[in-house]
Formats: structure tokens, C-alpha cells, sequence
């Protein structure tokens, strides 16, 4: 290096691994001039990025004084290094001296700075390149490939994420931009919503849509339809997709969106045939036995080619771990875009440590890593979940917070948490004997009442009211949809 120090070198070929020591030089002198340029530079570069070791420890000590609203200078940070070996084979505290005389402009600094830190970010390349060569190079039984790919990924992921500028305080001014912004394009938007529609009229009225970087929990005892909505919401974001020019002049995604899916519970080919079943109006059940008529059949044939243009991706690979579920989702937004994610269902997750005992931890460490990847990705996630026992014990069965399993962590999390509920479902397991002429007649008014209805039931919403949203359930097609009101029912009336 300049002025002695160290020289490393690429051991694959022997080439010395990118840097540049006159750019550290100047940035640090600058620094121990005008100590104001670290609030210029302290959101690009930290102490790892600097090449040369004698170099980041005199920019570690500079900061922290300056941290502690102290001076750094040549002076000041003498005592503090003149026993650094490093800096006594460059000519000791008089190097210090010498690194101020060769200071930049105050205005140069971030050039500089962003300089060092690309620098820095092609050496981590490297040496993520050569261990990944080493892992593979290494057959154990345990040593995986697919394992190593996920490992590959997450941290070329995290690699990218660090030193983004655009982290930490942002003026007040740029946050009410941000939101005028929003409330422009909701305006413009033909269904008054900030965020992606659902295509349930009721539902988005309640929501606003679905929000970017949010988690939405959507929770039901089994035979709810909790499956049901969650396929519902993602053919009708799919299927709403287009692309074009957005108002603030980018191009990307103008209505509905690209949905992943991960279906941890059902196949893939099970989940097609759901909404196959819904858009083509055959009872699912036939789809299974085979009984299609022909009618049918063509119907069936029909939607499956309408079907299969919509960007809807499903990974239905079992007990995913939430860093593989990252790793796919980043890689799902980086080949074909990503607008929504849909897991089905959160309990058949595993945490990173899947041999862990604590299941309350390792829920808590998945809620946290979905909501970590709605952030990542500014897009919104919803998760389904189990919700416990207890719900079937009270005489109103209608699901409350505490029903959720683990419910601490999920509830802590989550920005909206969402209950399914058909009333119908327990009605119809009440069913009198038929020789009680007086209950059966009760039963079948109750019945009449509550058939073909479900609720969502809103338990948490961070940015809105809770409340209850009724739909309309149709239970051979598993199709949730808005409920007719008796206005739209006779249109000729008005």
C-alpha cells in the first residue's frame, strides 16, 4: 500500500483485491479536518469498510470521539494510537499529520466514502464467492446442496441490504411527500385504495386494500375456509394484474399484482383444481371422483386456459424453514416481480433452528422473519393460522385474539389479524332429532338464516377500525364473495 502497510491478495490468483488507499487517506484527512463530514459519511461506511487496518481503527476512534460530540484530530487521537503498531511502521503519530495535509474537499466526501464502500462490498463478494466454492467443495452427509444455496442466498441478501443510504432519519418533509404520494395514487386509482384490492368490495372497504410491508394474519378453526379465502385473495389480486406506467412516472404494476404462494399443506395441482373448481362454478367434489359432465367439463377446460396466463406462483414444498421462505420470495420478486405473498398455513413453518424444544420461540422467530420479509420486500404478507381448541368449548364460538396459538408473538406482529367464521358450519351440527317437530322448525329458520354467509371478523388492525365483514360463502365451489345487498338484488326499484 502506499505509505508501507499491508497488501492482500486474492489466494485463488494473486492479485491484490480491490481498494483504493489514497481514496481512505483523503477521506480520513478530511475527516480529522472538519469533523462535520462524519454525518455525511457515517450512513455510507463503517470501520469494516476500510482496506487497511491501521486506516479503520483511525476512522473507529475518530468516530466514537465525535460520537461523544469530542474533537478528532491529528492532536486529539495521538494519544489514542501511539501505541498502534500498525501506525509505527507508517511513521507513527506524524502520519496522523500527514493524512490532514492530504484532506478533500468537504463536498467530495461522500464521493469518496461511497467509493471505499463499493470497494469494500466487491472484496465481500469475493470472499463469499471462495467460501461457497469451499462448501461445495466439502461432501458431507450433512452439507447439502440445496441447504448451501439457501445459505448462498441469504447472504448475498444481506450483503446487498447493508450501507443502503437510504436508511435511518428522513426529514418530516420527505414523510409527507411519501404519504401525499399514497393518497394521490389511491385517488387516481378507480377503486379509491392505497393499497392492493382484495376483490372483495366489503372487505376492501374495511382494509383499504392490502398494504405494503404489512403482515396480515388470517386465522380459523379447520373447515372455516380459511384455504378458500386465501386462494380467493390471491386469484383476485393475480387475476386484476397489469402493468404500465404508475404516477410517479415508474414503471410497474398499475392494479392487482404477481402472488406467491406457498402452500405447505395442500399440492399444488389440489390448490389449482380449488380454484379451477371456483372460476369454472363446478362442485369440487366431482372434479375429484371424476363425475363431470360435459357442460362441465368445457367449463373446466375453459378456465384453465384463462387461468393460466395470471401470475400466480405456488412452492408447495413441506416444512419450510422461514430463511428458505425468504431466500425463494427474493428470488420469486428478482425473476418475475412480486406484489403479494400468501403462506398456508404459519404452524407448518420451522424456525432456523428446527431442533428447537421452545415452540413459542420458534413461532416468534417466523412472525418476526415474515414481517422482515414484508418489510425487505414492501410488499404485503398474508399468513394463515390455526387457532386453538378453546374457540369450540365457549357457547359463542365467533374467534377472539386469545384463540390464536402462540398467540403472543403472532399478535404482536401482526398489522391486521382476520378470523374466518361461518356460523352456518356449527348450525348444521346442531340438528335436532326429526321427531322434535318444535326444534327441527327452529333449526331449519336458524339454518335459512345463516346458510351461505361468513364473516371476517377484523380482531386487530393497526391502521384502521376492527369490526366484522360479511361475505357470501358458497361452499361446492369455495368461493367466498361479497354479499348481495337487497338494494342490488332489485335494481329495478332505483
Amino acid at each position: 500500500m502506499a505509505d508501507g502497510g499491508y497488501q492482500a491478495v486474492d489466494k485463488a490468483d494473486q492479485t491484490p483485491l480491490p481498494h483504493n488507499i489514497e481514496a481512505e487517506q483523503a477521506l480520513l484527512g478530511a475527516l480529522l479536518v472538519n469533523n462535520e463530514i462524519y454525518d455525511k459519511v457515517a450512513a455510507i461506511i463503517e470501520p469494516v469498510h476500510f482496506f487497511d487496518p491501521v486506516h479503520r481503527r483511525i476512522y473507529e476512534v475518530a468516530a466514537q470521539r465525535i460520537q461523544k460530540n469530542a474533537l478528532a484530530s491529528p492532536v486529539t487521537l495521538k494519544a489514542f494510537l501511539a501505541e498502534d503498531p500498525g501506525l509505527a511502521e507508517l511513521g507513527g503519530p506524524a502520519y496522523l499529520a500527514r493524512l490532514a495535509g492530504s484532506a478533500i474537499s468537504i463536498f467530495a466526501a461522500r464521493d469518496y466514502a461511497q467509493m471505499i464502500y463499493d470497494l469494500a462490498i466487491r472484496r465481500a463478494l469475493i470472499e463469499i464467492g471462495e467460501e461457497i466454492a469451499g462448501t461445495a467443495k466439502s461432501i458431507t452427509v450433512d452439507n447439502e446442496p440445496k441447504a448451501q444455496i439457501v445459505e448462498a442466498e441469504a447472504k448475498l441478501y444481506q450483503l446487498a441490504e447493508q450501507g443502503r443510504v437510504e436508511g435511518g432519519f428522513q426529514s418530516f418533509l420527505r414523510s409527507l411527500t411519501t404519504a401525499v404520494n399514497v393518497a394521490n395514487s389511491a385517488y387516481q386509482r378507480e377503486g379509491k385504495l392505497a393499497g392492493v384490492s382484495t376483490g372483495l368490495r366489503d372487505l376492501d372497504s374495511k382494509l383499504g386494500g392490502l398494504h405494503k410491508s404489512d403482515l396480515l394474519i388470517l386465522a380459523g378453526r379447520p373447515s372455516m375456509g380459511k384455504t378458500a379465502l386465501a386462494t380467493n385473495l390471491a386469484f383476485n389480486v393475480a387475476h386484476a394484474y397489469k402493468k404500465g406506467l404508475r404516477t410517479d412516472g415508474t414503471e410497474g404494476t398499475v392494479d392487482g399484482g404477481v402472488v406467491g404462494f406457498f402452500s405447505l399443506e395442500m399440492s399444488a395441482d389440489q390448490l389449482a383444481s380449488r380454484i379451477l373448481a371456483e372460476q369454472a362454478e363446478v362442485d369440487s367434489h366431482k372434479i375429484r371422483d371424476g363425475s363431470l359432465d360435459a357442460d362441465e367439463f368445457r367449463r373446466f377446460i375453459e378456465a384453465s386456459k384463462t387461468l393460466e396466463r395470471i401470475p400466480l406462483y405456488i412452492d408447495d414444498t413441506p416444512a419450510l424453514k422461514i430463511s428458505t421462505v425468504a431466500a425463494r420470495a427474493r428470488r420469486l420478486k428478482r425473476q418475475h416481480g412480486l406484489d403479494l405473498l400468501v403462506i398456508d398455513y404459519l404452524q407448518l413453518l420451522k424456525g432456523t433452528n428446527s431442533k428447537s424444544d421452545n415452540r413459542v420461540n420458534e413461532v416468534s422467530e417466523i412472525t418476526q422473519g415474515l414481517k422482515a420479509i414484508a418489510k425487505e420486500l414492501e410488499i404485503p404478507v398474508i399468513a394463515l393460522s390455526q387457532l386453538s381448541r378453546q374457540v369450540e368449548n365457549r357457547e359463542d364460538k365467533r374467534p377472539q385474539l386469545s384463540d390464536l396459538r402462540e398467540s403472543g408473538s403472532i399478535e404482536q406482529d401482526a398489522d391486521a389479524v382476520m378470523f374466518v367464521y361461518r356460523e352456518e358450519y356449527y348450525t348444521e351440527r346442531e340438528m335436532p332429532s326429526e321427531t322434535d317437530l318444535e326444534a327441527t322448525a327452529r333449526w331449519q329458520e336458524k339454518m335459512e338464516k345463516v346458510s351461505g354467509i361468513a364473516e371476517v371478523v377484523i380482531g386487530k388492525q393497526r391502521h384502521g377500525p376492527i369490526g366484522s365483514v360479511p361475505l357470501a360463502f358458497e361452499g361446492r365451489y369455495t368461493r367466498f364473495s361479497d354479499l348481495a345487498r337487497s338494494w342490488q338484488e332489485r335494481p329495478e326499484e332505483y
